[in-house]
């Protein structure tokens, strides 16, 4: 399947991108995030980080569908 991704604060400056489409079989929001972070060595885990399916904040365990678009938020400091 096809998924669309979005990256911001220190997930983006680890990835050097924005956002990316990739092809993937992970079944869940938590296997795509292990996926990603075996191959471009997120330094946060999951437990670090909120995830959003298609624009709504969901639970790791939600499983994926072809084109959803998934983003991964860091925590941000701000002043």
């Amino acid at each position: 399947m096809t998924i669309h991704l979005e990256y911001f604060a220190s997930l983006r400056e680890q990835r050097g991108l924005a956002n990316e489409t990739i092809a993937t079989t992970d079944p869940d929001a938590r296997a795509l995030y292990t996926s990603l972070r075996e191959r471009h060595g997120f330094s946060l885990s999951a437990e670090h980080l909120r995830v959003a399916v298609n624009d709504d904040f969901c639970d790791w365990d939600r499983p994926l569908s072809d084109g959803d678009r998934v983003v991964f938020l860091p925590p941000v400091a701000g002043g």
